[in-house]
């Protein structure tokens, strides 16, 4: 049997369980499997036929691989399109979203790489690419990531990782990646509180704090204006006040 592709989380199915979902990707993908181990048979004893002189039995069971090998990628490829449509389904993700859960590595390259050239014809500014966290992964290692990235800079575009390790934000327009703080992204397992904000009132709170500590800096700022200037005057007129001090001193004595 050929090695299965590795694929992004333990569910398939990443907003809500719906394990008619589940069934019907997991068959699919098995039939996929099933069909690589049949292609893998024909071109094993393909081979073994050609070693042995058969030249016709191996051309027969080669074609008969690559008969298989076609059936396992249509079945992939309708396993990829059948759970990107139920995680991106309206409603599910926001219009500047996309959710590669349950996507092979190399589905989600051509999948995202799709809409980076579509959002960018539109003239979108931005994308929000759910790659997960890799928290089922072997060795919690993110798989989708590090392609992503790959293909961001193949393409000259500029990213970064959000607060939440399971999204990437992407200019699509070649800046700064900043995403905008003021809008929370549902996906990659992370939560938000109160206006959009990660971490909710405590977050919305900062600005504020901030205002304090900055109404602070400028309070002592005046008073410590405000000394130098007293300063400046008792400087220009101590000389004044000296000579007072000694002509008075001189009447006295």
């Amino acid at each position: 049997m050929s090695i299965p592709l590795t694929r992004l989380g333990g569910r398939a199915l990443h907003s809500g369980d719906n394990d008619d979902v589940e069934r019907e990707y997991d068959r699919l993908r098995d039939a996929a499997r099933a069909e690589a181990a049949k292609r893998n048979s024909c071109f094993e004893r393909s081979k073994q036929a050609y070693n042995s002189g058969d030249g016709a039995g191996a051309k027969e069971l080669s074609n008969q691989g690559k008969m298989h090998d076609r059936k396992m990628d249509e079945l992939n490829q309708q396993a990829a399109d059948y759970i990107f449509r139920e995680n991106n389904a309206p409603g599910k993700v926001q219009g500047d979203q996309i959710d590669l859960h349950g996507l092979f590595v190399e589905e989600a390259e051509r999948i995202l790489e799709q809409r980076i050239r579509a959002d960018q014809a539109r003239g979108q500014t931005h994308l929000h690419a759910i790659v997960g966290k890799g928290n089922h992964s072997t060795g919690h290692v993110q798989k989708i990531k590090p392609k992503v990235e790959e293909l961001c800079r193949e393409l000259g575009l500029r990213y970064t990782t959000e607060d939440n390790a399971g999204r990437i934000y992407i200019n699509l327009q070649g800046g700064e990646p900043i995403p905008p703080p003021q809008q929370h992204h549902g996906g990659g397992g992370g939560g938000g509180g109160q206006h959009g904000y990660p971490g909710g009132q405590q977050q919305q709170q900062q600005p504020h704090h901030g205002g304090q500590h900055g109404g602070q800096q400028q309070h002592h700022g005046g008073q410590n204006q405000q000394q130098d200037e007293i300063a400046q005057l008792v400087e220009k007129a101590l000389p004044r006040i000296l000579r007072k001090l000694e002509k008075a001193c001189c009447v006295v004595m």
